[in-house]
């Protein structure tokens, strides 16, 4: 999770903070239907991370937070199971590494860091791109925690990592992925962790569902969303394409190597990333991008235009489990520690 946040410039220290300035710049994009699926009731190598994510709430105003999901119990867990949500058998569950295409093994061996319930039955499941992709439940939970608010978008919510935290410390949890199969998953893992009632899982790509969004004028209350979540496609795996060795000179083998070519927004799909975070700004100023942990944080810097005059800073909140650093997690608006009044 991420470590220790202090505001400096330039970019030093784990944690850094960008002084930018806020502006929205309209994006087209072209309008599709948008297929909802409702929820009801009934979507990296890593270390152990021990430190506590930050007690924080915005808008507290607005109540309380969701209560603890419903884990403890096997007969409150059977009550709250709906069987045709039940997405055993869409994709293997794997149990033993023996199992395990060749390529997968790496993160087959992560698997409760992924989902700390991944063995409770009928078991967390993860399609090829999700095993990949899924960001760790403690950094998940660290980021949940940074963005409590009312309602929040999970704008590409894959296997539901993400999703099933966020409806922990938020009243509602809209999840969106273009692909059926991953989105059915999603919606069984939050099952197992007794949330799926706190999510509302649509089947639609995010540009079709934001252009949509936007050209409702007179939106209803109840229908504002409070802060967006983008973790879109990196590329897959080759995100870090090119890496240095991991071989000291003299043989020593490196663990995690301290550098890497840098990653560019150009490389997020499915547009320019740039372009897609100024269409998100149109929404809600609210955003928090995860993002590879080699990003340009130069590039981060130049997201928010300055010739705005009402000023913010950008936060970019390094994601540790253990030593390892996973990635990284950029605030914004009212996100941003000691921002609140721009939520």
């Amino acid at each position: 999770m991420g470590k220790t946040r202090k505001r400096s410039a330039p970019f030093t220290g784990l944690s850094r903070f960008l002084q930018t300035s806020f502006d929205q710049v309209p994006t087209e994009v072209n309008v599709l239907p948008t297929p909802a699926c409702s929820g009801s009731s009934n979507d990296r190598d890593a270390e152990v991370e021990t430190a506590e994510p930050p007690l924080k709430k915005f808008k507290p105003d607005r109540g309380p937070a969701i209560v603890t999901p419903r884990l403890s119990l096997q007969n409150d867990f059977d009550h709250h199971w709906v069987e045709k949500y039940d997405a055993t058998g869409l994709v293997e569950h794997y149990t033993d590494l023996s199992q395990v295409p060749e390529h997968l093994k790496k993160y087959f061996s992560q698997r409760t860091r992924f989902f700390s319930l991944y063995s409770t039955p009928p078991g967390c499941l993860l399609d090829e791109e999700g095993w990949y992709s899924v960001t760790p439940e403690l950094i998940a939970d660290q980021i949940a925690e940074r963005c409590r608010c009312d309602t929040i978008l999970d704008a590409f919510c894959g296997v539901g990592g993400n999703a099933i935290a966020f409806a922990k410390t938020c009243q509602r949890v809209i999840a969106l992925d273009t692909s059926p199969t991953r989105l059915a998953l999603a919606r069984h893992n939050a099952q197992i962790y007794g949330v799926a009632d706190n999510i509302e899982f649509i089947l639609s790509d995010y540009l079709s569902f934001a252009k949509s969004y936007l050209s409702l004028r007179e939106r209803s209350a109840h229908r504002i969303i409070d802060v967006v979540f983008l973790s879109p496609p990196w590329g897959g795996p080759s995100y870090l394409a090119g890496t240095p060795s991991p071989i000291k000179p003299g043989g020593a083998f490196q663990d995690q190597p301290t550098e890497y070519p840098l990653y560019t927004l150009a490389s997020i799909q499915p547009i320019h990333g740039v372009d897609l975070f100024r269409l998100t700004r149109q929404m809600t100023p609210n955003v928090a991008y995860y993002l590879p942990r080699n990003t340009d944080v130069e590039e981060l810097g130049a997201l928010l235009d300055d010739d705005v005059q009402a000023k913010e800073y950008i936060e970019v909140e390094e994601e540790w489990m253990g030593s390892k650093l996973k990635a990284l997690t950029c605030y914004f608006g009212g996100l941003v520690e000691g921002q609140g009044e721009l939520f």
